[in-house]
């Protein structure tokens, strides 16, 4: 390739990486004050994994730090597992060129997973359990008013049809999240953000990866089945994904079967009420039937047998 060549193809990618950085600081913004999930004085601690999601989080609230009209802290927190073979030079190198404060935790949960797990069986769920509490306590130690976790879209998805598919439960990984004992707020800010752009944003910024030795090395993982259909679905039926997550957004209790988000048992009929048809449907028309005979025939298409209050409008 000619110096040209190089020079033309650098143009492209940093134009391609402003457009990216531009969505995905609108998208963050947008998560960031439709969930409440930063305010004025906060510090936001947040949890880097070595992984593209929380090298993109870090980056982007980083910039937003600049550039928003309140005043937040940011301090940067590794938990260190010690996996065989982890690079411990790479993200303390890392974080001292942005200059960022920031804390590397080291807590041997990799060997209490590999003793508690069988072989073959999956990690994900003990692993994720032993690095939550351990985060959990050293946010309250260090006074983080937010615990920032790299989740973006796809991941909230995924995880709804995990839980749908194999765990009997409508439920994914909300945006804002209050822990159980009420004494930490977990916030997404990537929970609008599409993994392809944030996979393409790590790229363009060549982020040092650091790969999971644990979750990372399993193969046949349900998640990776639920990735793979996603991923058809969206080559099939561009928008899809899409779709689904705003479904997420706008549900509906009165129209589904969970007796404990609505109260059934109670739901009562208004034999006074004026009969003004389903108000769901409002351009449906609704009748006032006239001069009906017992046991007769009952033509809806005979102007003199209804008076139509309403006109379908399609």
């Amino acid at each position: 390739m000619s110096d040209v060549e190089v020079e033309t193809l650098a143009k492209k990618n940093i134009t391609r990486m402003n457009k990216l950085q531009k969505r995905l600081r609108r998208e963050v913004g947008s998560a960031i004050a439709d969930y409440n999930m930063i305010e004025d004085g906060d510090r936001v601690m947040c949890c880097l994994s070595g992984g593209k999601d929380s090298y993109t989080m870090l980056d982007i609230l980083m910039n937003l730090q600049q550039r928003a009209p309140i005043k937040f802290e940011i301090v940067a927190v590794n938990l260190d597992q010690k996996q065989p073979g982890f690079p411990e030079d790479i993200l303390p190198a890392y974080l001292d060129k942005l200059g960022v404060a920031y804390h590397i935790l080291e807590k041997d949960t990799y060997s209490i997973v590999k003793e508690k797990i069988p072989e073959g069986k999956t990690t994900c769920s003990l692993c994720s359990r032993l690095r939550r509490g351990t985060l959990y306590g050293f946010a309250q130690h260090i006074g983080a008013t937010k615990i920032a976790l790299g989740h973006h879209r796809d991941d909230i998805i995924e995880t709804m049809f995990l839980n749908m598919f194999y765990g009997g439960k409508l439920k994914a990984m909300p945006p804002k999240l209050l822990s159980d004992d009420g004494a930490n707020m977990v916030i997404r800010p990537l929970a609008y953000c599409r993994e392809k752009d944030i996979e393409a944003y790590s790229d363009l910024k060549e982020f040092p990866i650091i790969p999971c030795n644990l979750c990372g090395s399993q193969e046949n993982l349900k998640r990776g089945e639920i990735k793979n259909m996603l991923k058809l679905w969206d080559k099939q039926a561009p928008g899809r994904l899409e779709t689904i997550f705003t479904a997420m957004q706008n549900t509906a209790p009165s129209q589904g079967v969970d007796r404990e988000q609505f109260d059934f048992i109670s739901l009562m009929r208004n034999p006074d009420a004026d009969n003004k048809g389903d108000v769901a449907d409002a351009d449906l028309p609704a009748f006032d039937f006239v001069d009906i005979n017992n046991n007769g025939h009952i033509n809806l298409d005979v102007s003199n047998r209804i008076d139509v209050v309403a006109t379908f409008k399609p």
